[in-house]
């Protein structure tokens, strides 16, 4: 019995709306957690000069009919060019408004491509799936061509082609390893152990850290910093994350190490944000 007109499209919307505020408030949520090392958060700008916690909660917000959009055109849909195409044009569109909000101040251009995608799988996957299920979709989308994208190189770019390491594309069309296999895992880990949601989250940015190839960190301090990121946060975990006194000591000198550094873990950002809203959608759902 197929669902009337009207109803589905009353259903599409709920699950758009719901989808785009969760979204939005991942992005929040993983600004406002502190202390993160060399990142934006409740004590300041980091190792950034032109970044505000204010700033990037007035992105994230700014980024919810983005979302809105993405989930609402990719509902029930198949993964080909078409909603490809869609989906590259929604982001692009999404990233002028972000832009314009911020005063041309980049945000959060990653966190559009990685939470955009997972976005337009939940609803191609009508609201009701798994963690697993979802980044398999959103990599399926991302796998495909997008022939209107611009040729254009970022900084995120440039720095994979220089390091040859793998970045925010990758990470897609390999179904977010970084999410699947480390952060949400650490999350619910650290959880079940005891620690409090920000100690978890801090954790899962730590589980993140300690082998994404990090192209924002690339781009502001090379090899080295990097080398430092990955061990830093290794470091955190092997003293029992952030709800163990050696963990938060080993976090202190992490955040010190990366500010002297000028480095700023943002792709790890964006991933957590995905994580944080991977984990409210499918903790709805299943």
């Amino acid at each position: 019995m197929t669902m009337q007109p009207q109803l589905s499209e009353q259903r599409a919307e709920r699950l758009a709306e719901r989808l785009a505020e969760r979204a939005s408030m991942a992005l929040i949520d993983e600004a406002r957690l502190t202390p993160k090392p060399g990142l934006v958060d409740g004590r300041g700008s980091g190792a950034h000069q032109d970044l505000t916690l204010t700033l990037m909660e007035l992105s994230a917000r700014s980024l919810q009919p983005t979302f809105h959009a993405l989930a609402l055109h990719s509902w029930q849909r198949p993964a080909d060019i078409a909603l490809r195409q869609l989906v590259g044009q929604l982001g692009r569109e999404g990233e002028a408004q972000m832009m314009a909000a911020t005063n041309g101040v980049n945000t959060h251009r990653g966190a559009i491509w990685a939470l955009g995608l997972l976005v337009s799988a939940v609803a191609m996957l009508d609201g009701d799936a798994t963690a697993e299920a979802v980044c398999r979709t959103a990599a399926a989308l991302a796998s495909l061509p997008d022939d209107r994208a611009p040729r254009s190189f970022s900084k995120g770019l440039r720095a994979t082609q220089r390091y040859r390491v793998p970045g925010a594309r990758e990470e897609a069309q390999q179904a977010f390893p970084h999410i699947r296999q480390l952060a949400l895992p650490q999350l619910r880990r650290s959880r079940a152990a005891g620690a409090t949601e920000e100690q978890a989250r801090l954790d899962a940015l730590m589980a993140i850290m300690t082998s994404l190839s990090d192209t924002c960190v690339l781009s502001r301090s090379g090899l080295n910093g990097l080398e430092a990121m990955q061990q830093g946060a290794q470091r955190v975990l092997d003293h029992g994350g952030c709800s163990t006194l050696p963990g938060r000591q080993a976090l202190a000198q992490l955040d010190a190490k990366m500010l002297s550094m000028n480095a700023s873990p943002g792709g790890a950002a964006d991933l957590l944000a995905a994580t944080l809203f991977l984990d409210g959608i499918c903790l709805l759902t299943h």
